[in-house]
């Protein structure tokens, strides 16, 4: 029951076999981008709330927490919204609340990229239940990584020693979004990836792994958005304020 009508060219071309760039050469940074503009003041005044943690590990957790505190969770559909404009806003999609944390840690000096994947669009059923001919064959996601410890940590992992008890599960419905749901439970998109003492395996979800770019403006650059454009501009000023988790499909005020 998912659409195609509403997706953008680039994302419904993409199949198995993609040609994709070693992980090993993908190596990031802590440069600005038009997406992860960390030079801006709203950027930079949470990047200098949590760089005295004691780690950059522990500062990326408190920017997290900061995050989902003070950035609403939306449905909005503009993968190329600026960060400081999300935090101007107070809120974003799961997307754009990723791509607040990256730019925070670039702020901080911790080098990020990003790995690509298209992501069967049933995944998002239980959050749309009468909406499903509407919902995107495929979507594309931008998943975070950051070099911590001479290593790169998903962000599915990033709190991986906290994790205590329970079934590791992620509906994908209610108000908890991936960008949350890290925090309680590792989130996994490859079969073969432990997430802390918790897995939570989403790799029956993924139709197409893009490999690993530099940054997410390379990701979308290079494979386009979700939606296509008439699609985002109908969609976004009601979608942009729908709460994640409402039952209804009514903007938020």
């Amino acid at each position: 029951m998912t659409s195609r009508l509403l997706m953008a060219n680039g994302v419904q071309s993409r199949r198995d076999g993609v040609r994709r760039r070693d992980a090993a050469d993908v190596h990031g940074s802590t440069r600005a981008t038009a997406i992860l503009d960390h030079g801006h003041p709203l950027v930079s005044a949470i990047a200098a709330r949590v760089q005295n943690e004691a780690t950059p590990r522990e500062a990326l957790r408190a920017a997290h927490a900061v995050i989902a505190r003070e950035v609403r969770p939306v449905y909005s559909v503009e993968d190329l919204r600026r960060v400081s404009r999300t935090l101007r806003l107070g809120r974003g999609s799961c997307s754009q609340r990723m791509a607040a944390l990256e730019a925070v840690a670039r702020a901080v000096g911790v080098r990020t990229r990003v790995r690509g994947l298209i992501v069967d669009g049933t995944f998002w059923y239980p959050r749309f239940p009468r909406l499903k001919p509407f919902v995107p064959e495929q979507v594309l996601l931008a998943w975070p990584e950051f070099r911590l410890d001479r290593a790169w940590v998903p962000v599915g992992e990033l709190f991986g020693d906290t994790y205590a008890g329970g079934d590791g599960q992620f509906a994908n419905r209610g108000g908890e979004t991936l960008f949350d749901a890290v925090a309680r439970t590792g989130i996994s998109w490859s079969t073969d990836a432990s997430c802390g003492t918790v897995s939570c395996d989403l790799s029956a979800r993924l139709r197409t792994d893009l490999g690993h770019f530099d940054d997410r403006d390379e990701l979308f650059a290079r494979h386009g958005q979700t939606l296509c454009w008439t699609a985002r501009t109908l969609g976004e000023p009601v979608l942009g304020r729908w709460s994640a988790g409402a039952t209804r499909a009514t903007a938020a005020a």
